[in-house]
């Protein structure tokens, strides 16, 4: 139960994310530098879409602020930063993970990493779901911005790392397998890891790498060559 002190406020959407994306929208307009790890939601409705759009009726949310809720630190960031920040927030929350996200920007990329409970949610098989909100994140940037961008990196406790570390592990025996006169097509990858395994055997020497089949199943495929 909240005090009567806490600060309340109720929001719909079309969805349970929408409408806690909404409560998070107004309570940052009252509350300048909103710790938004500090709130509070109760979802008094998941909502109900309706058949054919009879009986539709919105999700329903109610998000409280306590009273000593510490603000949340100023942040030095340029305003890509601040949107991939918001954007990536808004996309966890929309699929159930409450996490934090800390911005580093470098001169090629911006890297936002989620911190929180449920990661491996976040994460999904085989870093699917987190692939898939990496890519949605780039695809908006560059609808945004345009060519003159920078990349959008989406990591979780570590996985970025300890998947390249995998990937690399991989490549490397898939090339001795290919030295040995081995044809070896690797599993199907995303984009950002078949470019990951081309890197680490690029000067690898006595192998080729190519990508072959459509996607989402593309895959590397490593054998002799120059």
């Amino acid at each position: 139960m909240s005090d009567d002190r806490d600060l309340t406020v109720e929001a719909t959407g079309e969805t349970v994310g929408e409408a806690k994306w909404a409560a998070l929208r107004e309570l940052e307009a009252m509350v300048p530098g909103l710790d938004k790890a500090s709130v509070r939601f109760e979802v008094l409705s998941e909502g109900e879409r309706g058949l054919l759009g009879v009986g539709y009726m919105p999700a329903h949310v109610i998000a409280t602020v306590p009273e000593d809720a510490e603000p949340a630190e100023p942040r030095d960031e340029s305003e890509l930063a601040s949107f991939v920040r918001e954007l990536v927030e808004r996309i966890a929350d929309g699929i159930g993970v409450r996490c934090r996200v800390e911005i580093e920007e470098g001169e090629e990329a911006v890297t936002a990493t989620c911190t929180g409970r449920e990661l491996g949610m976040l994460i999904g098989r085989h870093g699917q779901t987190i692939d898939a909100i990496q890519y949605l994140a780039n695809a908006i940037i560059a609808r945004q911005v345009g060519d003159e961008r920078k990349a959008i990196v989406v990591d979780a406790a570590g996985y970025r790392a300890r998947r390249t570390a995998t990937l690399e592990a991989m490549a490397v025996r898939a090339a001795e397998r290919a030295r040995a006169g081995e044809r070896v097509e690797l599993e199907p990858m995303t984009a950002i890891e078949r470019k990951i395994v081309h890197l680490r055997l690029q000067d690898e020497p006595g192998v080729h790498t190519a990508s072959e089949g459509t996607e989402p199943n593309r895959f590397v495929v490593v054998s002799a060559g120059e």
